[in-house]
């Protein structure tokens, strides 16, 4: 989820607490076996499944229910066959730009579940590449700013393959080439830093600002509910929320 990094950081706790009760895992294996089916099962030479990997570490997950999923999809399994990506656009509440990523075995249900929460939320599906245009694919590493000392990890991450660090709220925000994302990763972890999360994921190009509480409870509503659905794996949306605004309707 990206809009605002303080939100990215709030969803990353949500989706820890998600694990424990294991819809998550089911998410995070489904989308390693499908990037093992797509390109094999040896990280090493597999981009789609290192990132799967790591985004899966990164919520805890088992090692076995990694390795369990790495050979499901390797394997001649039905299962891993039956999963085809999906992309839905659309525009939500406040007029944000919403992309969903979904991974389903039938994809006229998925489409309809897609449709309904937009509709349902004062949103409107629309076809393909109606907001995708306002997004790039960026490798992201958020790092809590308490006790980080900027010029040091704007070194690190540079010397990593970064291209650049910003701050947002409470984290910084390091952002790179979707390829370079796991080098980075490793080269801040190296350094002593913590990091709160570091996945790829769809930054927007310009945001549209939901300063209103009412317009914000919303659009969070709209995403959590595109999330909670079991087929969809990522939801990318352009909204800037102040952060007093975001503490206010998150709770």
């Amino acid at each position: 989820m990206s809009g605002h990094s303080k939100w990215s950081s709030i969803k990353h706790k949500k989706g820890a607490a998600d694990a424990k009760r294991g819809k998550l895992f089911s998410k995070l294996s489904r989308a390693i076996i499908v990037a093992a089916k797509e390109g094999g099962g040896d990280p090493s030479g597999n981009l789609s499944l290192q990132n799967a990997i790591e985004k899966a570490k990164s919520y805890s997950m088992p090692k076995d229910n990694i390795d369990r999923a790495i050979a499901k999809g390797s394997g001649a399994d039905a299962d891993a066959s039956s999963f085809e990506t999906v992309v839905y656009e659309g525009y939500g509440p406040s007029g944000v730009a919403v992309i969903v990523e979904a991974l389903t075995d039938n994809r006229n249900r998925t489409a309809s579940d897609v449709r309904h929460t937009f509709a349902k939320n004062d949103g409107n599906l629309g076809g393909s590449g109606a907001v995708s245009w306002l997004f790039e694919r960026r490798g992201v590493v958020l790092v809590p700013a308490d006790g980080t000392d900027e010029d040091e990890l704007t070194l690190t991450a540079a010397e990593g393959g970064a291209e650049d660090v910003t701050r947002d709220g409470s984290s910084y925000q390091v952002l790179s080439a979707p390829e370079n994302l796991l080098a980075v990763r490793a080269a801040i972890e190296s350094a002593g830093f913590t990091i709160d999360s570091a996945e790829l994921t769809m930054l927007p190009k310009t945001t549209v600002e939901v300063a209103n509480e009412s317009d914000a409870k919303k659009v969070l509503r709209l995403m959590d509910e595109l999330e909670d659905n079991d087929d969809v794996q990522d939801v990318y949306a352009n909204f800037d929320i102040p952060e007093r605004v975001l503490e206010a309707v998150a709770g």
